[in-house]
């Protein structure tokens, strides 16, 4: 097969982000190390986030099984996602020749997509990877209508619920249930809700989640120049989810911990008498299974549980629910392109998802993982997990969303203190920065 790199704009036509910059102003130059000497097996260097060693298990399967046409070695990024997007992005910036195949997180594709460091996928490659890919996961992988990237596993938040709590409050949780309806349910019992409110990823996690519950959307034209962008922050859409942060952070709905809440806490909180509900991702099942086994949760805990789609924002209107997860992207600069779209096509296959899924606990991005017996025996709630995949909704894919999403967490936290007016001044700050008239 042959790929071609994607032409890099014209000078001038987008700045690069700060991590880009730095990247570009530092020069590391640095030698490939997928480079082989003639005769032998060619070595592909595979970066990738850290993990449970489901990636490296993959990466010696695929070898094996490519007959020694290459060679996988795996490069571990570091732990935080913002410093595996820093140094993902500086070694492209400087033409590193060993990125042929990198694990990336869906919000940082458009900036590395837009200035070209990313080799296009070829279309048999689309073709073979994308058939059965669920539909979140799907718009994840792209930048400006097209793939960039491959989807290998998706995540998703669920609302996580105490049975017990639920049935006290009459609610139907076979039903799509509101943001109102649990909080309601929460005030009522004198319980807390499991958010995430501390000034993180995890707070532009669950504001892009309302805003699209709501049917908005917080960048309107992504692909617009930084001085054009419009933020769509000052819609109804938008302050409802001021509405909901607000309320439970003024009303202490969230306990007295929510400001510096995090996916952990928000599970151990959740896991004590004080739990009702809560939004996080599907760790939690078997985190709380392996708690019950260390004895420091009550087996009664574990079976008090259950699982539901994403709330809803308008009783009327299903939910959009977070995105997460990792795709897979070949870099421009990479002198083993063929090769490392091949190994991408053995890295993401049903198969290998299916089993990553059971092993390292990150859903698949392909509908017929789910089909797997060791999946569905190792996560109950494998259907609920499928069709929040369907409904999910990325967050803002824009090349500046960095600065997008920094902004948002400066302003929406800590949620006691968002208003009416959070949502507009959020807008005006974005657009502000993107202009280079503000500083984040």
């Amino acid at each position: 097969m042959t790929t071609t790199s994607r032409p890099r704009p014209a000078p001038g036509r987008r700045r690069l982000s700060a991590a880009v910059s730095l990247g570009a102003v530092g020069a590391l130059i640095l030698t490939g190390c997928g480079d082989a000497d003639a005769g032998d097996t060619p070595t592909l260097t595979w970066y990738i986030n850290p993990d449970a060693g489901g990636q490296a298990e993959i990466a010696q399967q695929c070898s094996e099984a490519s007959d020694s046409r290459y060679n996988i070695e795996t490069a571990l990024l570091p732990l935080d996602a913002a410093g595996q997007r820093e140094q993902l992005a500086r070694r492209l910036a400087a033409g590193d020749r060993s990125m042929d195949i990198m694990s990336l997180d869906p919000p940082f594709i458009p900036e590395l997509a837009e200035p070209g460091f990313l080799a296009d996928v070829p279309d048999e490659v689309e073709e073979s990877t994308t058939q059965d890919v669920l539909a979140g996961p799907l718009e994840g992988a792209k930048w400006n209508g097209e793939l960039v990237t491959v989807p290998f596993w998706a995540n998703t938040q669920l609302l996580w619920y105490r049975e017990s709590v639920a049935e006290a409050a009459g609610l139907d949780m076979d039903q799509p249930v509101t943001w109102d309806q649990i909080m309601d349910a929460a005030r009522e019992q004198d319980k807390y809700l499991g958010v995430q409110g501390t000034q993180a990823e995890s707070m532009t996690v669950w504001v892009n989640g309302l805003i699209e519950s709501g049917g908005g959307s917080i960048v309107e034209n992504p692909e617009a120049p930084a001085d054009e962008v419009s933020i769509g922050m000052d819609s109804e859409a938008a302050r409802k989810a001021a509405e909901i942060v607000g309320t439970i952070g003024r009303d202490g709905l969230g306990g007295p911990g929510l400001p510096t809440s995090t996916e952990n806490t928000t599970m151990i909180e959740f896991q004590s008498d004080n739990g009702s509900f809560m939004v996080n991702w599907p760790f939690i099942y078997a985190a709380t299974a392996a708690a019950v086994e260390d004895g420091t949760v009550d087996q009664s805990v574990y079976e008090d549980i259950g699982w539901a789609l994403w709330p809803r924002v308008d009783e009327d209107e299903p939910s959009a629910p977070p995105l997460g997860g990792i795709n897979i992207g070949v870099g421009a600069t990479s002198e083993n392109q063929d090769l490392a779209w091949e190994a991408v096509e053995c890295i993401v296959s049903p198969e290998n998802q299916a089993n990553y899924f059971v092993t390292n606990g990150n859903p698949a991005a392909s509908e017929a993982a789910y089909e797997d017996p060791a999946v569905r025996e190792a996560f109950p709630m494998y259907e609920t997990i499928r069709e929040s995949l369907d409904q999910a909704a990325p967050r803002p894919q824009t090349p500046y969303y960095n600065e997008v999403s920094s902004a948002i967490q400066q302003e929406w936290t800590p949620p006691a203190s968002v208003t009416e007016d959070t949502p507009r001044n959020t807008a005006e700050f974005i657009e502000a920065v993107l202009k280079g008239d503000q500083l984040l």
